[in-house]
């Protein structure tokens, strides 16, 4: 894999990671560590898409990474609502730790991802 090249981010992801096995007992029996690096590359992959988005000045680029992993997630059998609770964790756990135009940036990208989602499931 490539290096994740945004070190900032790891301590977000971290406690994003935390979170969600917290949230959810039953993934640590079922996937166990392998499971958390999983959850970890994911979220890496999330906030590499959201960086671009911010980069390039395009929330497109992130809606359509969302609604790209979506229909990859929902044909291995998991629910819409997985991705959005990921994305609210990040929207939630950015405060205060990011630039305030990036901060904002990234929050308007995941709320139309979230948006999007919920549109293109139903």
């Amino acid at each position: 894999m490539i290096p994740f090249p945004y070190p900032e981010y790891h301590p977000i992801i971290d406690a994003i990671t935390e979170e969600i096995y917290q949230a959810y007992p039953d993934l640590e029996e079922k996937y166990g560590e392998a499971g958390r690096r999983k959850c970890r590359e994911d979220n890496q992959h999330h906030f590499h898409s959201l960086e671009t988005a911010y980069q390039m000045k395009q929330e497109k680029i992130f809606v359509d990474y969302a609604l790209w992993l979506n229909g990859i997630l929902v044909k291995h059998g998991m629910d819409k609502q997985h991705l959005i609770d990921n994305f609210e964790r990040i929207e939630r756990l950015i405060n205060e730790k990011l630039d305030d135009q990036k901060e904002e940036a990234f929050k308007t990208y995941l709320q139309a991802a979230i948006q999007a989602v919920n549109e293109n499931s139903e």
